[in-house]
This record gives structure tokens, C-alpha cells and sequence, in this order.
């Protein structure tokens, strides 16, 4: 993922909404959202290339969530980033404690930023800082920085999504995610790269001839556990079809 905003308030009747695109090369190859084969509790977009995902939910409610920091000229690391969200998807270590054992390892990755939760609790973690970290309620913004970096498009999301709240609907969010403003010139972020692409990573929606919004994604989980969400594949050419899930309470799945 490139941009995620979300709310997340544990009390509530909708204890997590989560509306997120991922920005990647066309060429990259990816199965749109779906359950695992390997792993049919896994609910997840699948990256073919290294294997992992980029946001992902599980049967048990476990949810997690990546975004690459943006890092021109920063060493690649040894493993794939995706591996993160898949890794604790498919365990069953606490988000605390799968943060904290990850902290120790950082060497083997690029930067990054990792959201893990489930229906008790939601952490954060920048690879940068190393120090994983307890979510309060609250809406907050993620791209390719740290949490709430105030980028152009992440405050235009996170608007945005506060402005539908109380009553979240998946075309609405889809929508939001579909936006395709660039910032102005005055208030893009300086983050190493040419500005010919800090223009065009601008925007909520990106778009170019080689690399653009590949998925957007939009989550709703309510307070049973159950949850609904869509994910929309691009490509080259435009939009590529939906995919939708619901996932009943965990209690209810046998």
C-alpha cells in the first residue's frame, strides 16, 4: 500500500474502517483479492513476484497492512517487505508481540511501515523508529512516510474520510480513493525523487504509463467481527473488475 486511512475505535459499532490503495509497477504481477489456497483463513490480496501481500484480514480478525517508506538510493533488503503482513496474518502471536519480535530483525528489510490488529487492539510499527506502538481510538494516515506525515494527499483522504464517519459506505470510500488532484507545486513533500515524480505520486489516485494505483481497497468490520470488504484492480488500460468479501463472526466460522 502507498496510502492508507483509517478509523480505528474498538467501542464502536464499526471498530475498523480502512480505505488504502496500492501504487506498483503494471508489469508486476499480483492475484487480486481472495482467499489463499495455502492458506484459506488468509483473506488477501497476493503480490506473484516475492509472494506476500500488502493488506490482508484473517478469519481469527486479524488485520494487517503495509506501506513501503519512501527512501531513493536506500539499500533493498535481503527479504520482501510482504512477508510482514502475511507472516502475522498466518500466526497467532499478539500484534504486540509480533511488532516486538520483528523490531529485532529490521536489518533484513527496507523501510517500512506495518499496521497489525485485531479485535482488541491495533499497532503500529516505522521501521525508522523501531519502537512498535499502541494505537488510541482515533482516524489516522499513513503513506510512504511515518504516521499522519502531513502529505497533500494523505490530509485530503483522511478529510475525506472523516467526512462520511458516521455512515461509511464502500461506494463512497471507492470513490474518495479515486481521486486524482495533484498537489501543488508549493506543497509537495521533498522526499529525494525528481519532481517530474513527486507530482505524480501526489495525488490519491496515480496514474502514469508504467506505474500507478494497481488496488483500492475498502474494509468496514463491525463489532461482531464480521466484515465486508472490496478491492478494485487497475491496470494499464483502467480498471480491471471488483472483488468482494464478507467474512460472517469468527465465532460463526467453523
Amino acid at each position: 500500500m502507498c496510502l492508507i486511512v483509517f478509523a480505528w475505535h474498538p467501542d464502536h459499532a464499526l471498530p475498523l474502517i480502512v480505505a488504502a490503495n496500492r501504487d506498483e509497477f503494471y508489469v508486476r504481477p499480483t492475484l487480486p483479492l481472495g482467499h489463499w489456497q495455502d492458506a484459506p483463513g488468509i483473506v488477501a490480496g497476493r503480490d506473484l513476484q516475492a509472494g506476500g501481500t500488502w493488506m490482508g484480514v484473517s478469519t481469527s480478525k486479524r488485520f494487517a497492512a503495509l506501506t513501503n517508506i519512501r527512501a531513493p538510493g536506500a539499500a533493498a533488503g535481503s527479504r520482501s517487505r510482504g512477508e510482514l503482513p502475511e507472516r502475522y496474518l498466518r500466526g497467532q502471536l499478539t500484534p504486540e508481540a509480533y511488532l516486538n519480535e520483528l523490531a529485532g530483525h529490521l536489518e533484513h528489510y527496507a523501510g517500512f511501515n506495518l499496521l497489525v490488529g485485531d479485535e482488541h487492539e491495533l499497532w503500529y510499527l516505522n521501521s525508522n523508529a523501531a519502537v512498535a506502538e499502541q494505537l488510541r481510538p482515533g482516524l489516522y494516515g499513513l503513506s510512504n512516510a511515518a504516521l499522519d506525515s502531513p502529505w497533500p494527499k494523505l490530509l485530503r483522504a483522511r478529510a475525506a474520510l472523516q467526512s462520511h464517519i458516521e455512515a461509511p459506505e464502500t461506494v463512497d470510500l471507492m470513490q474518495m480513493l479515486n481521486d486524482p488532484e495533484l498537489a501543488a507545486d508549493a506543497d509537495l513533500p521533498s522526499t529525494g525523487v525528481p519532481y517530474e515524480w513527486e507530482k505524480r505520486l501526489s495525488s490519491i489516485f496515480i496514474t502514469s504509463a508504467d506505474y500507478g494505483t494497481r488496488a483500492s481497497t475498502v474494509l468496514i468490520r463491525r463489532a461482531d467481527g464480521s466484515l465486508d470488504i472490496t478491492e478494485r484492480s487497475f491496470g494499464a488500460t483502467g480498471a480491471l473488475g471488483d472483488s468482494n468479501i464478507s467474512l460472517p463472526p469468527a465465532d460463526s466460522i467453523e
